[in-house]
Parts: structure tokens; sequence; C-alpha cells
């Protein structure tokens, strides 16, 4: 069974049933990460599985701490032995060390699990944040709103993701910028 397969299988097990709209968004992010293929060349099946995977620590089957970004990177790294730099995206995704911080639970998320590469991380967070809790495509701003229209901008995901807001929009203009540069490239001289 391929990377992406035996991603989408196991995030369907553990999101579908319980959480069917957390399921939706999951599929509608690596829907998203599919359509950056022309800038992640040899890496595109591997964001395609960390963005069908990166809520997973949502499930009640693995939910430990609270925090789903630690919960799924250590059920991945510990249960499934899965690939480390999957485990590396699911575990910092979106600004995970900013929640984390929020959550006092920095240091462990920091100390368990290295970084991957920036542009990686980049073009995650974009799937994520342009990408509605149903699954389909939406803006990194009106994400951000919703977000914390959601939760409330005095809770802990308000909090972090007020904090956030600045580097999710870099983010997204970084990836906008190197799909516009893949496209640039691609055009007949």
């Amino acid at each position: 069974m391929g990377l992406t397969q035996w991603a989408y299988s196991l995030s369907e097990s553990l999101l579908s049933d319980p959480l069917p709209r957390r399921w939706a968004h999951s599929l509608g992010v690596a829907k998203r990460a599919r359509s950056l293929s022309p800038i992640l060349g040899g890496d595109a099946e591997l964001l395609e599985a960390a963005a069908v995977l990166h809520d997973i620590g949502y499930s009640p089957a693995i939910a430990a701490t609270g925090f789903h970004p630690l919960d799924g990177a250590r059920f991945l790294r510990e249960q499934e032995a899965a690939d480390e730099r999957v485990v590396r995206l699911v575990a910092h995704h979106s600004c995970a060390l900013l929640e984390a911080e929020e959550r006092g639970l920095r240091h462990e998320l920091e100390s368990e699990f290295e970084l991957e590469r920036s542009d990686l991380v980049d073009a995650l967070l974009f799937c994520d944040m342009t990408t509605t809790p149903d699954g389909t495509e939406t803006t990194p701003t009106e994400r951000l709103n919703e977000i914390v229209q959601r939760y409330g901008p005095d809770t802990i995901v308000g909090r972090f993701i007020q904090r956030a807001a600045p580097e999710i929009h870099a983010a997204a203009d970084r990836v906008e910028e190197r799909l516009t540069q893949a496209s640039v490239g691609d055009q007949p001289m």
C-alpha cells in the first residue's frame, strides 16, 4: 500500500464516523495539497499524506492531551511507525508551536518533533488555512475569521490564531508566489 493510500485509509478510520465534518475538512485539505504538486516535486505525495492526516489528533480514539497536533504526531510515530517527515508535518502544522505555547505544551512539541522543511510547513499551512471546516476552498482571511468566531476571541484557540495570523498570511503569500512562479515558468516563450 502506498503512502497516500495508507494515509487516507487511516484518517478515514479515525475521523469519518466520530467526526464527519473534520473528515470532510481533511479531505479538502488533501485536495488543496494535490493542487500544489507543481511546486512540490518529489514531495507531493508526502504533503498529501500529511494533509489528510493533519487533524487525526482530534479523534476520540487517540486524543490524549487535548492538543491535536501533538496527539496526532505521537500516534503516528508510536502506533503507526509512520514516515518521520509526515509525523513532523502533522506535529507542526499551522503554527502549532504558538498554540502549544498557549497550552503549556511548547517544550514537549519542540523537544519531541523537529521542524520539517519550511517550504513544506508553509504548503501544509496554506492547505489548512484555505479550506473550510466543510472541505471547501476559502481565503486565509475568511478562515481566520471563521476560527475566531467558532472558538471565541478569548479562548486558547482564539488567542493563538490571532497571534498566528501574520505568519499564516505570510506563508500563504509565499506559497501563492511559488505557484505564480511555477505557472510563469510553464508559459511558452
